[in-house]
């Protein structure tokens, strides 16, 4: 059972993985990794900026804690000379209080100084690498869309080519058919000349069927006494040249001399 679940999942992983790569458009997906990109970059930009904000912020601490340092100083120094040395020690004690805290900021300030700049040098860094990305996505995304076209071109032009397959095969079975049309047709019309078909059509009644038939029977007649007068005539030639062979006498009863050929 647990082999039979395996399976059905490697299936089920198999039919998603290849629905999923028919769905995928690269372009979307370099798009979609591009807008990430630009995301971390603002993301790095923004810490960058917090770092700076609290720099800025630090010194300016610095600043009035600096100040407050050297008006105590001032004063303790004006309690000293009006001869108030306990005046001039507070004084001094709360300056050393501030000092304290102007060497604490100072570290912060420098800390914050190096991340600064470390922050500032990976987003000049992110920067380069998502501007070198966004060329390569652009031209990936030209190449593929040239592909793309090309692909539906061929596809076209193949479509073009098996219609054109497909007119020509139903152009042979018009040309058939047409054929064989034409030859039923022909069929049809020696059937019906010959009287083997009966015209069904009202054309001709029995008595022109007859009438044509006498017609054709008188052509044959005519036919066959012009035949007979030929050899009726070729008869009368024929007798004519015999009878004037056997009459080959002279007027007188006398032979015709038969010339001859002296031997030399």
């Amino acid at each position: 059972m647990s082999g039979v679940m395996k399976r059905m999942g490697m299936i089920f992983r198999a039919k998603a993985n290849k629905a999923l790569d028919r769905a995928e458009d690269p372009r979307e997906t370099l798009d979609y990794s591009y807008q990430k990109q630009l995301e971390l970059l603002q993301k790095v930009r923004r810490g960058v900026a917090d770092v700076a904000t609290s720099r800025k912020r630090l010194e300016l601490q610095l600043n009035q804690l600096q100040t407050q340092s050297t008006k105590l100083e001032d004063q303790g120094r004006k309690a000293l000379a009006l001869g108030r040395e306990d005046l001039a020690r507070e004084a001094l004690s709360r300056r050393a209080a501030l000092q304290q805290q102007v060497t604490d900021l100072e570290t912060q300030h420098t800390t914050l100084q190096g991340e600064e700049e470390k922050l500032t040098l990976a987003a000049q860094r992110l920067q380069a690498k998502v501007d070198a990305f966004r060329t390569k996505k652009e031209t990936i995304k030209a190449t593929y869309t040239a592909a793309q076209a090309q692909t539906r071109i061929g596809e076209a032009f193949s479509g073009i080519s098996e219609e054109m397959g497909d007119v020509g095969m139903a152009i042979q079975r018009a040309e058939d058919k047409t054929a064989q049309l034409q030859a039923r047709a022909g069929a049809i019309d020696e059937l019906l000349a010959s009287g083997a078909l009966e015209d069904q059509t009202g054309g001709k009644d029995d008595i022109q069927s007859e009438l044509d038939r006498l017609s054709g029977g008188s052509d044959v007649e005519l036919e066959l006494q012009r035949m007979k007068a030929e050899l009726a005539g070729g008869s009368s030639s024929s007798q004519q040249a015999i009878e004037g062979g056997q009459n080959g006498q002279s007027a007188n009863g006398q032979p015709q001399d038969t010339p001859r050929f002296d031997k030399q």
